[in-house]
């Protein structure tokens, strides 16, 4: 399969390092919005300005978009779905409908295939969530992120007129955690469930006031959360916030048996010393179960709701039934 990377971050560096460990897929080049010149590949890969990717739609089954999902996603996925089978891993859950929406319609329009808000959260976690609503109707969904970097809102953060650098970790409220285990399903709000800190680096001179309130305040982001903004060097940036670590946890409680005597629990847990990388290699693997599907023939936009689980996995149907069934 032959793959294109769309946007070199830490994400696209991540995408890279992952196709490493898949010989059946093969990385037709990078493409970027920087001078190409200015990027060197970690592994030798060929890049490319980003608006010259049309001119290789005959030699890419599949583009995995490595932008954020404030602003770049939005228009990027759309855009590029008319022409090419893509990827991206879209997290602002308000907003999955809409631009779902927006990329069914291109990728229908183009006869091409689009896989969407696929991660760990919007994407594995939304598989947990969907199986463990299934087995067990008569209970309820808690989901718990971090301690960890969210790349998605510190990049939104970084968008902010006078940031130069920005590191969101996402915090889950203990005492939440532990009423949710306990089985007692409690009614949280947003705020009960995660504190959000933010660690700025301001531009020289920028009005710090108006950042902290421009993020305090940010729809879909940190407006919902008891958010601490801390302005920091980019020294101290470098030295305690370099690496993205993330988790969390998506716990479902609930009851069976005919008078709902039995409580039962299914918690599925994530540890991740790097977001991107893990993010990357959940990209990856749907990007082969895109390419097995587009090749049926099927077009428009999907999620990964809709994709076989055996679609994923390099090994035969055979090889999948003896050594994993």
């Amino acid at each position: 399969m032959k793959l294109a990377i769309y946007g070199y971050g830490n994400l696209g560096r991540g995408v890279e390092a992952a196709m490493q460990s898949n010989p059946d897929m093969e990385l037709v080049g990078i493409f970027t919005r920087r001078d190409p010149a200015t990027v060197v590949s970690k592994t030798g890969a060929k890049v490319f300005a980003a608006d010259t990717i049309s001119q290789f739609k005959d030699e890419i089954d599949a583009v995995i978009l490595c932008g954020g999902s404030a602003t770049d996603l939005p228009e990027l996925t759309p855009m590029l779905a008319k022409d090419f089978c893509v990827i991206d891993s879209f997290d602002t859950h308000a907003n999955i409908p809409q631009h779902f929406d927006a990329v069914d319609a291109a990728a229908k329009a183009g006869g091409k295939l689009a896989l969407i808000s696929c991660g760990w959260d919007p994407g594995m976690f939304s598989l947990n969530r969907l199986y463990a609503s299934a087995i067990l109707p008569d209970g309820k969904d808690y989901t718990f992120w971090g301690r960890g970097v969210s790349q998605g809102h510190s990049d939104a953060i970084r968008r902010i007129p006078g940031v130069l650098d920005a590191r969101q970790y996402t915090v889950p409220v203990e005492e939440a955690l532990e009423a949710v285990r306990s089985g007692a399903q409690p009614e949280l709000t947003a705020r009960q469930k995660h504190l959000r800190e933010c660690y700025v680096v301001a531009e020289p001179g920028a009005d710090k006031r108006a950042i902290e309130q421009a993020i305090v305040t940010m729809p879909n982001y940190f407006a919902d959360y008891d958010t601490t903004v801390t302005f920091i060097t980019a020294e101290q940036m470098q030295a305690e916030h370099s690496a993205l670590p993330h988790g969390g946890f998506v716990i479902r409680t609930g009851k069976t048996g005919r008078n709902g005597e039995h409580r039962q629990r299914i918690e599925y847990s994530l540890s991740l010393d790097s977001n991107p990388e893990f993010t990357a290699n959940v990209l990856v693997a749907f990007s082969r179960a895109l390419g097995r599907m587009a090749s049926r023939g099927q077009t428009g936009c999907i999620t990964v709701f809709d994709v076989a689980p055996a679609d994923l996995s390099p090994l035969s149907h055979e090889q999948l039934r003896k050594s994993m069934l």
